[in-house]
């Protein structure tokens, strides 16, 4: 079953039409966080991207079933090569919080759902946790020996065989004979491998004595690939239409992903790859050493709408790489309000042919490769059309409201105002500023700034906002 929405598959390159394989419901796997830390504003440019897509085929009548995985177990670093270094991410969090690692777990994950909701994204109908789902792995794991493509270390650790899976490299493009031992980390190669770049399904737990399982192969953890095809294979009846991640899960783990996933049923599972494209923070990657970690928490300490983020990320489309500033988030809000306060006027009879016209133009947007920029633009210019009255406006909103998800038809929120002096003297700046008494208007701002209220000029007059 066709269903009109066009997205970019990763592995085929180029745009292709999404279809329901079973001919009835969109069946979507989409990579979810591991619950370690907060979901950072990148990290949630993914998640809204699945939303996006759940929003556009419902918005058409279709059908979804959306999987979003939890990863609480066995997520370590990563060389280049697929190699799991250092110590799992769940662990060393609790370690440095002296708490127990699954209370870890539960935290950031109640986080990341709180997350979503102030994002307004749609729950996914099943989100799956690794610690939960073990003995669907250790199944998975057990297939994949049976069928030559997986063994057992001297280690005592279960690897893939990479060159078991001749297509391998298909998404990412890296192919297994340019995938050189050592390219990006120091390689020490132990002999547990047949070959370097083979992954471990299961390791063996070692001196490890939380957040292990009992296996065929002895006490351990699953590898960090391995959920993914276990939980989508078990909960998507072996098809996925549409899998959905950051573009930094591309290579390895998508790439493992598939490997094993196709190699455990001798088909191709997965028929289309859609990833999101990076986000930097005022030019530079999102890094704890940058000092430069934006959190939805920190949106809502300047008395931001979470909702900014959302129509901010809007803005640009999600698979091209993205440069979000404050003064972007700043100026969303302001938007966001605005255009609350501009359909909140309900005069005047809604014209149905409008209505109807309008909102198609949208969704074609959306079912166009999620073009959300442009859709965004056509918002901007329903507000400023003169020939249309307040009431159909309004009717607009609403309908397509249910792709763009973010409360047009809210109530504005009331900005903080600021003390009396400060409001007398942004009233004397305006007066100075039409005088052009320019010293006196640079002194009053820089006063205003002092206290944390920015001010510009615009061609319609002073406008101000907290920092």
């Amino acid at each position: 079953m066709k269903t009109g929405l066009y997205l970019f598959d990763t592995k085929e390159r180029e745009v292709l039409e999404i279809a329901a394989s079973n001919g009835q419901t969109v069946r979507i796997y989409c990579c979810g966080p591991t619950v370690y830390r907060d979901a950072h504003v990148g990290n949630l440019r993914t998640f809204l991207l699945s939303d996006l897509i759940v929003r556009t085929l419902n918005y058409s009548n279709i059908k979804t079933l959306l999987i979003q995985n939890i990863t609480d177990v066995g997520h370590m670093g990563e060389d280049f090569e697929g190699n799991e270094i250092g110590e799992d991410k769940i662990l060393s969090q609790a370690s440095s919080e002296a708490k127990d690692p699954f209370d870890i777990a539960r935290l950031y994950e109640a986080r990341f759902h709180e997350d979503l909701s102030l994002l307004n994204v749609i729950p996914a109908n099943n989100y799956p946790r690794a610690s939960e789902t073990i003995e669907l792995m250790i199944s998975l794991i057990k297939k994949l020996i049976s069928k030559g493509h997986a063994y057992l270390g001297s280690d005592r650790t279960v690897y893939f065989d990479v060159r078991t899976f001749e297509s391998y490299g298909a998404i990412s493009g890296n192919r297994l004979d340019s995938l050189k031992p050592g390219h990006r980390y120091e390689y020490v190669d132990d002999g547990a491998k047949r070959f370097h770049a083979d992954w471990a399904l299961w390791k063996a737990a070692g001196n490890r004595t939380q957040m292990v399982w009992d296996s065929p192969w002895g006490i351990g953890f699953p590898g960090w690939h391995i959920e993914c095809s276990a939980m989508s294979l078990e909960l998507l009846d072996g098809a996925v239409d549409l899998h959905l991640g950051g573009i930094d899960l591309r290579f390895p783990h998508h790439e493992n992903e598939r490997a094993q996933s196709n190699a455990a049923v001798d088909r191709e599972v997965v028929t289309n790859w859609v990833h999101g494209e990076h986000l930097l923070f005022e030019g530079r990657k999102m890094s704890k050493s940058a000092n430069n970690v934006v959190l939805l928490k920190d949106l809502v300490a300047r008395d931001l709408d979470p909702l900014s983020l959302r129509l901010a990320l809007l803005e640009n489309r999600y698979r091209s790489q993205m440069d979000l500033t404050w003064d972007s988030l700043k100026a969303a809000n302001s938007t966001l309000n605005k255009w609350r306060e501009k359909f909140a006027d309900t005069s005047g009879e809604v014209d149905s042919q409008i209505l109807e016209d309008k909102s198609k133009e949208i969704a074609t947007n959306f079912n166009q490769d999620l073009d959300s920029p442009r859709a965004v633009q056509k918002l901007r210019k329903l507000e400023k059309d003169e020939s249309i009255n307040p009431a159909t406006k309004r009717a607009i909103a609403e309908k397509v409201d249910q792709l763009f998800g973010l409360d047009l038809t809210r109530k504005a929120a009331q900005k903080r105002q600021p003390k009396e002096e400060l409001l007398q003297m942004l009233n004397s700046r305006a007066i100075a500023r039409q005088n052009k008494e320019f010293k006196a208007s640079d002194e009053m701002r820089d006063q205003l700034l002092a206290n944390g209220i920015s001010v510009r000029d615009t061609p319609l007059g002073q406008e101000w906002d907290w920092l």
